[in-house]
């Protein structure tokens, strides 16, 4: 995914990072730069000082909350004139880190909202557009590439948050869930075994204009 986020931390005098319940564990504060400070809780409800920030940025998170409590939660904590940056998957016709999952356990109960709702302009400018100003929208490709079909397996299984909590919540599925993914990836493998495709994502900036 876009590692801009990375360079913004580093540049900040001052950094504080939001990571939920489940995903925790997979961020150790011990590898982050001494002037973040890390807190988990609920991307949509911080408990953080109102108007405190000068720039929120998040990379593939925020696009997993409520839309509406996500944007109104950003928008309480920026100064006036703060930026809200962040990227998005964009929707794709074959997806071989999600596709497996509708094949074997179905379509996700209805929200109201996708992850990747945040990767169509439209969507994106109509949710913004009532709090935010100046909105850019940048895209590109992620080239995600694994050393053979069973590293990706143990990435998705062990590493990835969301594939995780997938393989978690599927039960008697779990197998058959793994062997879905394996046939998937092993349709992008070349005669070596390596594993490569791309994903498209979005990358999103906008001006908080304070009412």
């Amino acid at each position: 995914a876009p590692r801009w986020p990375r360079r913004a931390w580093r540049r900040a005098r001052r950094s504080t990072g939001v990571d939920s319940p489940r995903t925790a564990p997979s961020t150790s504060p011990r590898s982050a730069p001494r002037h973040i400070t890390w807190t988990v809780g609920d991307a949509a409800d911080t408990g953080l000082p109102p108007g405190s920030f000068d720039v929120a940025v998040s990379n593939m998170g925020i696009i997993f909350v409520e839309p509406l409590s996500q944007v109104a939660e950003v928008a309480r904590l920026l100064k006036p004139a703060g930026v809200l940056a962040f990227s998005s998957w964009v929707r794709a016709q074959s997806n071989p880190l999600f596709d497996p999952v509708i094949a074997v356990l179905g379509a996700p109960t209805t929200t109201g909202f996708s992850p990747d709702q945040w990767g169509d302009d439209a969507v994106v400018a109509d949710r913004l557009a009532p709090r935010f100003t100046d909105l850019q929208i940048e895209r590109g490709e992620h080239r995600w590439e694994f050393a053979s079909v069973d590293d990706a397996m143990t990435w998705l299984q062990n590493e990835s948050p969301m594939h995780v909590a997938t393989f978690a919540r599927a039960g008697d599925a779990r197998a058959p869930l793994a062997d879905a993914f394996t046939a998937a990836l092993r349709q992008h493998a070349d005669p070596s075994g390596v594993v490569a495709f791309s994903s498209p994502y979005v990358v999103v900036s906008a001006v908080y204009r304070a009412s």
